[in-house]
């Protein structure tokens, strides 16, 4: 990579671990935040809904106002917003409806990175695949680490201290951007189109909007779910380690290291996305998730972490791969835009999955979430095998168009 490339590259990184961080803050400390306000699990994972919301559906217009004003002033919006907003969520961390304001504000403005940080990508970066597998492991690192600080952070202070933690990162975002600040103006060659048009990419949209619910679902719940089912786990750690140690602590570090392995699966997606087919490499990463998310309602302690490791490898994994289709299958001139309706329907859409698991919870128990989850990836390989068709029969018709040119 050129200079200019891995500035890019650098700045986005923390802008995805941020992003990710952000959002899986609140998962680490809802069953604290259920001791602190006094309410049932069900109440207090409704406080996040307007996050997972806004996060989602503000990616639209943040990815027109990218292709209209640049990337560079929405980064700065950013750090800026999410930071005041994360200080705001501690400050009012007792208080159940300013809490939702301020968590509210920061999916507003999480929102801008996706469709203008992967723009920036899919535009101005040659090597696309392999730089979205390197951007989507930072993502993982702030899968990852949001959980791990969360907890060790709740653990010793309380979730308050949490919130300071996340609104202090989010503003030193700012500081980095002038350290290694984002050209202007970057007028570069547009990347080229490939195989399968404006039909192969709504059905692409569908396609990201399952994944969506099924990426969001699981991972609001995954930290609960460990407390409550790993009991096994945390007796015999209690048993062999000092005392204080809490069921919460363990959960949330067992789900730091399930996403830290996630990252390796964003690195094999960007290689394959580099390798092999597109299409047929993001069906079958889906499709290897199905029977892990049933089989994870049945199994607690060390198998359902194994279990757990390999569904969120591929989870995650076909994220680059995912993208790089978003690039393959939309012109440059509007990217940013491509990539905002992408998450408008991936963690817009997504932010159901909240309320959904709220109802499984509430009316079936915990246990019956994953197998919804894996029904929904069900639905979604049907819909990916669409889009293997739809590309397939518009290489063919090039095809058949550039041989009667020729003739």
């Amino acid at each position: 990579m050129n200079p200019t490339e891995r500035n890019i590259l650098t700045t986005t990184c923390f802008g995805h671990f941020l992003s990710h961080f952000n959002m899986l803050v609140f998962p680490a400390v809802v069953l604290p935040l259920s001791a602190l306000l006094n309410k049932p699990l069900s109440e207090v994972l409704s406080i996040s809904f307007w996050m997972y919301l806004l996060f989602g559906i503000t990616a639209l217009p943040w990815g027109l106002a990218a292709d209209r004003l640049g990337a560079k002033a929405l980064m700065g919006i950013y750090y800026a917003g999410a930071g005041l907003c994360g200080l705001a969520a501690a400050a009012w961390i007792d208080t159940p409806g300013a809490l939702t304001v301020a968590l509210a504000g920061i999916g507003f403005f999480s929102g801008i990175y996706h469709p203008a940080g992967l723009g920036l990508i899919s535009k101005h970066i040659s090597r696309i695949s392999y730089a979205m597998g390197i951007n989507g492991m930072f993502g993982n690192l702030g899968l990852a680490s949001a959980p791990l600080m969360a907890g060790i952070v709740t653990w010793i202070w309380g979730p308050r201290a949490a919130y300071l933690v996340l609104g202090t990162c989010n503003l030193i975002g700012l500081v980095l951007m002038v350290v290694l600040p984002l050209p202007a103006e970057m007028q570069q060659a547009s990347k080229t189109q490939d195989g399968g048009g404006e039909k192969g990419f709504l059905v692409l949209l569908v396609a990201m909007m399952l994944g969506g619910i099924a990426y969001r679902g699981a991972t609001v719940i995954l930290p609960a779910y460990f407390e409550l089912r790993n009991q096994g786990i945390f007796q015999w750690l209690t048993q062999h380690l000092p005392s204080g140690l809490s069921a919460n602590l363990v959960a949330t570090t067992i789900t730091s290291a399930i996403f830290l392995v996630g990252m390796l699966g964003q690195y094999m997606g960007g290689r394959v996305a580099e390798r092999f087919s597109l299409p047929h490499s993001y069906l079958i990463f889906h499709l290897i998730t199905i029977p892990m998310a049933f089989m994870m309602a049945w199994t607690t302690n060390l198998p359902l972490v194994f279990l757990a490791l390999i569904y969120f490898f591929f989870l995650l994994g076909m994220q680059p791969i995912e993208n790089t289709l978003v690039s393959r299958l939309t012109p440059s001139r509007w990217r940013h835009s491509a990539f905002g309706m992408k998450f408008v329907l991936t963690f817009g859409m997504g932010a159901l999955a909240v309320k959904g698991v709220e109802a499984i919870e509430k009316s079936h128990g915990i246990t019956w979430v994953y197998p919804a989850l894996g029904c929904v990836s069900t639905l979604l390989v049907f819909t990916i095998g669409v889009l293997i068709v739809r590309m397939g029969s518009r290489r063919r018709r090039s095809v058949d168009l550039e041989l009667a040119d020729s003739r």
